[in-house]
């Protein structure tokens, strides 16, 4: 899909966004996402009709408390790939991650969707897929099975031993209930290897804690 995109210059320079807390999606990563709103099958459409890409960011404040919280600085552009559109009028769409972007502006819009300046140019490098080289498989599927014991979690461990590495990494970073501020760390994490050890970190860290007690 990033093959679609050779150069950041590919990407529009304005996103309509979808805030969502806990939400994450990571480049060459797949997102399901349930649009009911009537502000976010807005969004969905104009991408319809334009570049098929949508910001999803996490805001600082959960959606819930403010009508408009302020923003992450950092989000990513996902493509929709995916899309049906279900009898009571919701979208059912797939989102594959192609870019992150930080923030240079919140626009003044008349759209019920909120739309920012994205700069593309510090993950550039995000075009490119991640290389499986060094990639400690062994130490991260003990961390993965400590982790999901302690919290009374099966995984199907045929497809996660024989994963991609980077398809591994953006699975467990967007499926895993790591805290907001953990999924934006994941997001924010500079490069490949980088992303790879702040997962071991949080996978290792939750499983070592007490137990299933602290799941919220």
């Amino acid at each position: 899909m990033a093959g679609r995109y050779h150069n950041i210059d590919d990407l529009p320079g304005t996103l309509g966004i979808f805030p969502l807390t806990g939400v994450l999606v990571l480049p060459r990563g797949q997102l399901p996402l349930n649009v009911f709103e009537p502000r976010y099958l807005a969004l969905v459409e104009s991408a319809f009709s334009g570049s098929r890409l949508i910001g999803m960011i996490q805001p600082v404040e959960h959606e819930e408390k403010t009508l408009k919280p302020a923003l992450s600085g950092i989000g990513c552009a996902g493509r929709i790939t995916g899309y049906r559109e279900t009898d009571d009028g919701r979208y059912l769409i797939t989102l594959t991650g192609i870019c992150r972007f930080r923030v240079s502006q919140e626009l003044t819009v008349e759209t019920p969707y909120r739309q920012v300046i994205a700069d593309y140019a510090p993950f550039a490098g995000d075009l490119a897929e991640g290389s499986d080289g060094d990639f400690p498989r062994e130490r991260l599927l003990a961390a993965l099975n400590s982790y999901l014991s302690r919290r009374e979690l099966k995984a199907d461990w045929r497809s996660v031993m024989n994963a991609p590495a980077e398809t591994l990494v953006n699975a467990l970073a967007m499926l895993c209930p790591f805290e907001p501020a953990e999924k934006q760390a994941l997001l924010e994490a500079p490069g490949w290897p980088e992303r790879v050890s702040t997962l071991l970190a949080l996978l290792e860290m939750a499983g070592a804690s007490s137990g299933p007690n602290t799941i919220n």
